[in-house]
This record gives C-alpha cells, sequence and structure tokens, in this order.
C-alpha cells in the first residue's frame, strides 16, 4: 500500500511539472504569436505629477543604467525617478516610479534586493512594515537595507511597495503567476502595476518623503474602475467625454 501511495504521489508530481512546462510553453507561444502588446499610456504621464508639494521639491534624477536596461526589455510604460528636497535643506529622498500596463508582471524580479545588488550594494535584510500618507491612508510597505563595503562605505535604506490594479500591495506574488503575465491586449487601463520605491540614507528621511507624496503619485494612478483622480472630469472608462456614450 505504501508503495502505492508514493507511485501515486510521484505521478502527481510529474503531472503537475508537465502541466507547468506545457503552460509556460502555450504563454511563450501564444507571446510569439500576438506580438509585443503596444504601450498603454497614462491619462496623464508621471513628469506631470507636480514638483513642488508644499514644502519639498524635487528635481529629476537620472536612471541607473541597469534599471534602464531592465525596463527597456521588460515593458515599462512610464517612469520617473526624482530627489525631494524639504525646504529646510536638511531632508531629503529619491523617489522612483515604474508603470507597467501593456505587460504588467514586467514587474516581476524589478525590485530592490535585486537592483540594487546588481548595481554593486551589499543586501542587509529585509522587514516587512508600513507608513501613513498625509491623507491618514496606511500603506503596507517592505523595508530594505544597503551598505557599500570599504572603502567607500555607505549605507541606505529602501520603502517599497506595488500598486496593483489600483490596490496596494508589498506582495509580488499577487501579480506573479499566470493569470497575471497575461498581455493586457484590450488596453484596459485599470488593469496594471505600478512600484514606488524611495531611497535615503536615514529611514526617517525616506517615511517622511513618502508620507508627503504617496497620496500624490496615487492620484496620477488608476483605480480600480480605470478613474484617474488627478484627471478632473475622467469619464467612466469605455464611455467618451461628455457624451455618455460607449466608444
Amino acid at each position: 500500500m505504501r508503495c502505492r501511495g508514493n507511485a501515486r504521489f510521484w505521478l502527481a508530481g510529474v503531472l503537475a511539472v508537465s502541466m507547468l512546462v506545457a503552460t509556460g510553453a502555450g504563454y511563450r507561444a501564444a507571446v510569439a504569436r500576438v506580438g509585443d502588446p503596444a504601450p498603454i499610456p497614462l491619462p496623464l504621464p508621471l513628469a506631470a505629477i507636480p514638483s513642488q508639494q508644499g514644502e519639498w521639491t524635487a528635481t529629476d534624477l537620472e536612471i541607473r543604467s541597469v534599471t534602464q536596461d531592465y525596463m527597456t526589455t521588460h515593458f515599462a510604460d512610464d517612469y520617473i525617478s526624482r530627489r525631494y528636497v524639504h525646504s529646510d535643506a536638511q531632508t531629503w529622498a529619491d523617489v522612483y516610479v515604474v508603470y507597467c500596463s501593456s505587460r504588467p508582471a514586467g514587474l516581476v524580479g524589478h525590485k530592490p534586493s535585486v537592483c540594487f545588488v546588481r548595481s554593486g550594494w551589499i543586501a542587509d535584510g529585509t522587514s516587512h512594515s508600513e507608513f501613513e500618507s498625509a491623507s491618514g491612508r496606511r500603506i503596507e510597505c517592505l523595508v530594505h537595507r544597503f551598505h557599500r563595503p570599504m572603502p567607500d562605505y555607505r549605507s541606505i535604506v529602501v520603502l517599497s511597495f506595488y500598486v496593483l490594479n489600483g490596490k496596494t500591495t508589498r506582495n509580488e506574488r499577487e501579480f506573479a503567476d499566470f493569470w497575471g503575465r497575461r498581455l493586457n491586449l484590450a488596453g484596459d487601463p485599470a488593469r496594471y502595476v505600478a512600484q514606488i520605491q524611495v531611497s535615503a540614507v536615514q529611514e526617517e528621511s525616506a517615511r517622511t518623503v513618502i508620507g508627503a507624496v504617496a497620496d500624490t503619485i496615487l492620484a496620477y494612478l488608476p483605480d480600480k474602475e480605470g478613474r484617474v483622480k488627478a484627471v478632473a472630469g475622467t469619464p467612466e472608462p469605455g464611455r467618451k467625454e461628455g457624451t455618455g456614450q460607449p466608444q
């Protein structure tokens, strides 16, 4: 009986692996037939996010080449990288936002624990946390810590989270499965993944900056219905502005 039970268990395992391989092959074949999806632009580009927010002023930063290469090959539809500095010039942090809708799961693997290490940083650990936005919204995030070795010793803290179809999450697994990897052939603006991360020397600086700007950034990303809060009078998805008629 034990041998039969083991045999059944082994056979089930083989079938499961075979299904995964077949699914992956089918997905790659479908992508090859369809080709790369056209980029899906936001109603307002991320560059339209105000650079002046209260006592914070942002300037654009050059994005690391390793990050640019990843975004080029993994279908990023929009992205920004900015440094926010407080008016007292004592507090600052770098904010990076990338948006993928034509192929939402393009962001799988694009995370600080991978990208910073590829750029020469040594990972010191990742923990679960949360922060509070200016509106009082509590958002779960990951806190990553890195350092560079001597003689160029430096340390950095990175807070990161995702926005999946209008909902915040810190869990990449929510969009890394087969269904999450489907191409957005319908051009549905409510189907996307965005990553938001903020880095600073001091964790308190990173928390202060993301708390101050998170609500504004989220207002430029579609909600679950595809509406963008930053766009005044955004029509319902699938309807022409001012007509109420389906497109």
